[in-house]
C-alpha cells in the first residue's frame, strides 16, 4: 500500500500538477477555509480529479506542507478486494500517517469515493474526531447528496464540475472573448470553435483528439464505462444490455418528449423500469429530463418530460445519428439554462416553447432564413406569457424583431 500512496502523491516530493484551470476551481478554493466536508460531484471523465489536484497546488502555494495533503483514487485496482469493507479506510489512513508523519491539520482527498461502500460511516467518524479537511470526488449524485447529507447533515459543500462550457473551451484555445471589441477581432475563430463545441461538447480528452473516429471510440468508451461501472453494480441491474441498449436508443432522441409506454414496449420492460432507469442516467450525469411548465408542482411533476443529455460530444455515437445542428444548438442551449436555473421547463399546448428559465422564454432554431421557419418560432412567443422577456437563440443570427432578442449561441452564451 506504501507504494501505491506514494505514486498517487508526487506532490510530497515537490510536483506541482500542471493543468487546464477550471473556472469552478475559485469556488472550491473558497471552501477549502472552512470546517465543512467538500464534494465534487460530475460526470467521469469531467475533470473532477484534476480540479481536486488543483486545490493541492493552492493549499502548498498557501504553506500547507506537502505531506499533510493526501490524495487517494480509490479505483486503483489494488484496492478492489477491499471495497466492501469501509473499514480498510481506517487501515490506509494509519499507513499514511506512519508513511508521512503529517504534523497539524491534514487534508484528505478521495477521488471516485463511491467505489467503497458504506465510505460516509468512515468520513463521519474522522469528521468528529480529527483535525481532517476532507474532499472527496465522486460520479453519482445520490451518493454525494442524499447518502452522505444523511449521516451529516448541514455539514457538506458541493462543488459541481460539468465537462467544460463554451467559455472554458474557448480560454483552452486562447480565444480572446473578454470584450465586444475582443470578440469582433475573434469572430472567425469564435465561429469555428461554435461549430466544434456544438458537434463535439466539452470532454477535454474528446476535443484535444483531432481524429473524429478516435473522438467517436473515446465518447463511446466513456458511456459503457458510466453504465458497466456507476450504474449496473450501484443497482444491481441484471439485464445489463437492454439498459445498454436503451441508453443509445435515447441518444438518438435526444430533445424529443419521452413516451414511457412506448418505451415499455420496444424493450419489453414495465413503465416502472424505463422510469428508474433513466433515473439513473440521472443520477451519474449522462441524461436528464425536463419537466413541462405548470403552476402546480404536483402537475409538473407529472408532465411529459423531455430528455436532454449532459454533453454534447454523446449525440456523435447515436445508433441513428444525422447531422441534426438544430438538435445540437437546441441540447446545448439547455444545458447552459439548466445551470442557471435548475427549475427550467419546457411549455407546450396548441404552440411550443422549448424553455422557461430565468423568467425568460427561449427559442431555438438553428436558422430562421426560411419565412416559415421565422414566422412559427417567432409566432409561438406571444401564445405563452406575452409580457414576458423572450430569446430566439440561432447558430449565428443577431437581431431585434419586435422587441423578441434574437442571439446567435456565444451572443447567448456571452449575455
Amino acid at each position: 500500500m506504501k507504494n501505491i500512496l506514494i505514486e498517487q502523491n508526487p506532490h510530497w516530493q515537490g510536483t506541482i500538477y500542471a493543468s487546464v484551470v477550471r473556472h469552478q476551481l475559485k469556488q472550491l478554493i473558497s471552501y477549502l477555509p472552512t470546517r465543512q466536508i467538500i464534494t465534487i460531484s460530475g460526470i467521469r471523465r469531467c475533470g473532477k480529479s484534476t480540479l481536486a489536484k488543483q486545490a493541492i497546488n493552492h493549499l502548498m502555494k498557501q504553506g500547507v506542507n506537502p505531506l499533510n495533503i493526501l490524495f487517494v483514487n480509490l479505483e486503483q485496482p489494488f484496492f478492489l478486494e477491499h471495497r466492501h469493507n469501509a473499514n480498510y479506510l481506517n487501515t490506509l489512513y494509519d499507513t499514511y500517517l506512519k508513511l508521512a508523519n503529517p504534523q497539524g491539520k491534514t487534508y484528505v482527498i478521495f477521488d471516485e469515493v463511491q467505489f467503497f461502500e458504506n465510505w460516509q460511516v468512515f468520513v463521519k467518524s474522522k469528521y468528529e474526531s480529527s483535525d481532517i479537511k476532507f474532499i472527496v470526488t465522486g460520479s453519482n449524485s445520490s451518493l454525494l447528496s442524499n447518502d452522505l447529507n444523511t449521516l451529516l447533515s448541514g455539514r457538506t459543500l458541493e462543488v459541481h464540475l460539468n465537462t467544460f462550457s463554451f467559455e472554458e473551451f474557448l480560454d483552452y484555445k486562447e480565444i480572446d472573448f473578454s470584450n465586444e471589441i475582443a470578440r469582433l477581432n475573434s469572430r472567425i475563430a469564435i465561429e469555428r470553435a461554435k461549430e466544434e463545441y456544438l458537434t463535439w461538447g466539452g470532454f477535454y480528452e474528446v476535443f484535444t483528439e483531432p481524429k473524429e473516429l478516435i473522438k467517436k471510440e473515446i465518447l463511446l468508451a466513456y458511456a459503457r464505462n458510466i453504465i458497466y461501472q456507476d450504474i449496473v453494480p450501484r443497482y444491481g441491474i441484471r439485464n445489463s444490455n437492454e439498459l445498454e441498449r436503451l441508453f443509445f436508443y435515447l441518444l438518438s432522441n435526444a430533445t424529443s418528449i419521452l413516451n414511457y409506454s412506448k418505451l415499455a414496449d420496444t424493450f419489453a420492460l414495465s413503465d416502472k423500469s424505463i422510469k428508474e432507469y433513466i433515473g439513473y442516467f440521472e443520477d451519474v450525469f449522462l441524461l436528464k429530463r425536463l419537466d413541462r411548465y405548470h403552476t402546480k408542482a404536483k402537475e409538473k411533476i407529472r408532465s411529459s418530460k423531455k430528455i436532454y443529455v449532459k454533453d454534447n460530444g454523446f449525440l456523435q455515437i447515436a445508433p441513428k445519428h444525422s447531422k441534426n445542428s438544430g438538435t445540437a444548438l437546441e441540447n446545448a442551449v439547455y444545458n447552459i439554462l439548466y445551470i442557471k436555473d435548475k427549475d427550467v421547463t419546457y411549455m407546450r399546448d396548441k404552440y411550443e416553447i422549448d424553455f422557461y428559465a430565468c423568467a425568460k422564454l427561449y427559442q431555438v432554431a438553428y436558422e430562421i432564413e426560411d419565412e416559415k421557419t421565422r414566422k412559427r418560432e417567432l409566432g409561438a412567443f406571444n401564445y405563452f406569457m406575452p409580457k414576458s422577456e423572450k430569446v430566439l437563440v440561432t447558430f449565428e443570427h443577431n437581431e431585434l424583431i419586435e422587441g423578441i432578442e434574437i442571439l446567435s449561441f456565444d451572443g447567448f452564451v456571452f449575455e
